[in-house]
């Protein structure tokens, strides 16, 4: 399976997906790290997957968004960013509607608390 086509099955099989340097346990740098951690805080359900486990994987998603960084967040198969968007998205309340129209759960409580912290 080509990277290209491992990406593709990524992100078809799961609502949520973040293409990042370590594991949503385990970040390994610090916009990752900042991405897994709201979507953790929400308590949004996503797939990990660690790019630093796989050189063709980290050059491959790259590609395939047409993104030259990492972390990627896609939701429903669709490429939404990576750290300064997910986090502008996070703090005007956009990730909530998308998440909400995309039928994605997550806990709105945390993401008010997330952007009154940060008001």
């Amino acid at each position: 399976m080509t990277a290209h086509d491992q990406i593709q099955s990524t992100i078809t099989d799961n609502d949520v997906v973040l293409f990042m340097k370590g594991t949503k346990t385990m970040p390994q740098c610090g916009f990752s790290s900042r991405v897994a951690g709201v979507l953790n805080y929400m308590g949004v359900d996503f797939a990990d997957v660690n790019v630093l486990a796989d050189d063709a994987l980290r050059q491959g998603i790259k590609d395939f968004s047409e993104w030259p960084t990492i972390p990627q967040l896609y939701v429903k198969g669709e490429f939404i960013g990576g750290c300064d968007i997910v986090t502008e998205m996070t703090l005007s309340g956009e990730l909530d509607k998308l998440l909400e129209d995309s039928g994605v759960g997550f806990d709105k409580e945390a993401a008010d608390k997330i952007r009154e912290a940060n008001g």
